[in-house]
């Protein structure tokens, strides 16, 4: 992890990207969250955001699709209680500002609050947890083209099955500047890459497909070829298997849960119900239980914004707090749970740095950065012996969490069958059906091997997307049910 030291040079650059060409300065915003303030509001803030993107995509060996794109705006918020008004615009310009600070003002009612708009702006430090590059301009369009035509060679040279490869390469460059009403002025630079391979292979008539990729917040030159083989092996690798797959048993069964990627179950049947806002109103299965056992011994969880060149990391979040590493689950205790300022503030509880939003088009709220499982004392091969008879569940699909009781459903992309401590055969079709709580105290065995996912994940929330980590350990967990297709 690279040191937290002021990070000055990023709000320099947000200010020449974000208000000098406006003919905005830090007296103009004043200013305008002066306005917000001739009600009564708790608090305010702006958020203005400049993101460049592009997306390349291959198909049948040739790069049919390429997308770039410029957004730039203000969203502008004020808070007076619980009640939260917001306004954005994409044009940013000191009339657009205080026509969207005017709207604002009707949840507050007449009158001169005890708060007030702090007297001047206070420039935030912050972390260097990547560089502030802008990874469209790493490599030249003919670069680009040629990084996905070695991807889909390398594929197709893994094995003859492989009929089709499909390969996307995208990139972002997100320049963001937050003012607030407590005088506080923030700013990150936020690159973001990612490569995804597809891949279909066939074999006797039959046709399956596998997938993989990775990224994080570097430039483009992070995909060498060794990376590039990596997705190439994994997504090949995964669609073979499955043209050897036999339908999955179905019923109550241990499962051995793979590190890395399968901790998105995590992310899912547990993350979401820790966040502030859903306990804040009572809506979650973990409202009102700080402090009591919530899984079983042993189980550790965190959330962590705070790791270098992470896809889920923010020097800062979208209010301009730093991000941090927030234990949730300790040792099977519920600790704590992901706040933003205004859940924060409400429940009486500390600011952890998780408020997120897509755009200066939305409102932020409490979301996960990196959510993962701490590792314990087992070697991964001693756990898949201990297992009589289970699934061993490798990489997951798709799934869906009901956050108010915890309940999920997950698809497995990859699982095997464990006879007498041993994996012998792939199986297709697997799901996993349980309650987030029941299994978390169903873990018997926790891996020495903790991993973090690849960099690919995007969660998803009230129509909100953002870039997420997740991680585990290898895992025992008793007694799941596993909807399957035998």
């Amino acid at each position: 992890m690279k040191p937290f030291e002021p990070n000055l040079s990023s709000l320099a650059v947000a200010r020449d990207v974000l208000l000098t060409p406006f003919g905005l300065d830090e007296g103009k915003i004043l200013t305008t969250l002066g306005t917000m303030f001739t009600h009564k509001v708790d608090y305010a803030d702006l958020y203005f955001q400049f993101t460049k993107s592009e997306g390349w995509s291959l198909e049948e060996g040739i790069v049919k699709t390429g997308s770039f794109s410029i957004d730039q705006g203000v969203g502008v918020r004020a808070i007076s209680g619980d009640k939260t008004a917001f306004s954005y615009s994409d044009e940013i310009s000191e009339s657009a500002l205080l026509d969207a600070a005017a709207a604002t003002r009707t949840i507050a009612r007449a009158g001169s609050g005890k708060i007030k708009v702090a007297g001047g702006m206070t420039q935030q430090g912050g972390r260097s947890l990547y560089l502030p590059n802008d990874p469209l301009a790493s490599l030249d369009a003919t670069a680009k083209v040629k990084l996905l035509e070695r991807v889909e060679k390398m594929a197709r040279a893994k094995d003859p099955r492989v009929v089709q490869v499909m390969a996307g390469l995208a990139g972002e460059y997100d320049v963001v500047l937050v003012a607030r009403s407590d005088g506080v002025l923030a700013a990150d630079i936020r690159p973001l890459v990612r490569v995804s391979v597809t891949v279909i292979v066939e074999q006797n008539g039959r046709r399956e497909t596998g997938s993989s990729g990775g990224g994080g917040r570097y430039d483009y030159g992070y995909f060498t070829d060794a990376v590039l083989d990596t997705y190439a092996t994994e997504a090949v690798k995964s669609a073979v298997v499955n043209l050897d797959a036999r339908p999955a048993p179905a019923g109550p069964m241990t499962i051995v849960l793979g590190p890395g990627w399968p901790g998105v179950l995590l992310h899912e049947a547990i993350g979401h119900g820790l966040e502030g806002d859903f306990n804040r109103k009572g809506s979650s299965t973990f409202s009102g239980r700080i402090g009591e056992r919530v899984a079983a011994k042993g189980v550790t969880v965190v959330d962590d914004g705070t790791l270098a060149d992470r896809r889920g990391s923010l020097n800062m979040d979208d209010e301009g707090n730093p991000t941090q590493c927030t234990t949730l689950i300790e040792d099977g205790i519920l600790r704590g749970y992901i706040q933003d300022t205004m859940n924060a503030r409400l429940m009486k509880m500390p600011i952890t740095g998780n408020a997120r939003r897509e755009s200066f088009a939305h409102l932020p709220m409490p979301r996960m950065t990196n959510t993962y499982m701490l590792g314990g004392d087992k070697d991964p091969e001693e756990i898949l012996a201990s297992v009589k008879n289970g699934l061993y569940a490798v990489n997951f699909g798709g799934g869906q969490v009901d956050i108010t009781n915890g309940k999920f459903v997950f698809s497995a992309s990859e699982a095997y069958m464990i006879e007498n401590g041993k994996v012998t055969y792939p199986v297709k079709g697997a799901t996993l059906i349980g309650n987030g709580p029941d299994v978390l105290n169903r873990v018997s065995m926790i891996g020495n091997d903790m991993r973090l996912d690849s960099g690919v994940g995007v969660c998803g929330k009230e129509g909100q997307s953002v870039p997420v980590g997740v991680g585990q350990p290898t895992l025992r967990i008793e007694e799941v049910t596993v909807g399957g297709t035998a």
